[in-house]
């Protein structure tokens, strides 16, 4: 099995569970469960399929891994509770696992093609991050990568590495898909967050500038 497969079987298993977790966190019937397993699966995939020029119907090509998708949420689905309860608070790490395995995967596809080192970034990024979001819009969430929190930087770094040629070889691109993982997992710990800046005004004891505002010429 080349690398390219053992990535791809990697992240595919990874994201089905992470979805497969929320569906039932959302309380999701079987099929709720299959549907958010399998997007989170395969959606990042092929929204980057439609950015880089693949055809989308190449999805069925992949019957394996749409096989190993299936078996994954149903092994899942069928658990016992304690179990999942437990596997649970690793959720984190599949999803880590599933961000790293997918940017790889996504940066390898997209330089095989010989696309530029932008197309090779944005495949990344966008093979790892895009069955999230789809998922999570799913679940009535607001996206993962749309909070502060540092993770979609993790999938741009992976592209680079590849575009760049820094990551080339089978060890190199084992040894980026580990840091990829642990900066993920440390981003998590440590509550690393990107800059942001909000358009609200400040509060006053968790009441609002125009409501005090409103209270003192109440007042008057």
């Amino acid at each position: 099995m080349e690398l390219f497969e053992i990535f791809s079987v990697i992240g595919t298993v990874a994201f089905a569970l992470s979805g497969a977790y929320v569906a039932m966190e959302e309380e999701y019937d079987i099929l709720g469960v299959l549907v958010l397993g399998l997007v989170t699966a395969f959606g990042g995939g092929i929204v980057r399929n439609i950015v880089i020029g693949v055809p989308v119907t190449t999805i069925w090509s992949q019957g394996g891994l749409l096989l190993l998708a299936i078996t994954s949420i149903v092994v899942v689905f069928i658990l016992p509770l304690s179990w999942i309860r437990h596997w649970k608070k690793t959720e984190a790490w599949f999803d880590a696992i599933g961000l790293a395995a997918f940017a790889i995967q996504g940066a390898l596809y997209a330089t095989g093609m010989k696309h530029p080192i932008l197309a090779v970034v944005v495949a990344a990024m966008l093979t790892g991050i895009g069955g999230g979001i789809i998922r999570d819009l799913l679940a009535g969430r607001k996206p993962l990568v749309l909070r502060e929190e540092i993770y979609a930087v993790w999938s741009i770094v992976a592209g680079l590495a590849i575009g760049l040629g820094i990551a080339k070889s089978t060890a190199s691109l084992l040894v980026l898909f580990v840091l990829v993982v642990c900066f993920r997992m440390l981003s998590v710990y440590y509550k690393w967050k990107l800059p942001r800046r909000s358009l609200k005004l400040g509060t006053t004891s968790g009441v609002s500038a125009d409501e005090d505002n409103t209270n003192e010429q109440m007042k008057m």
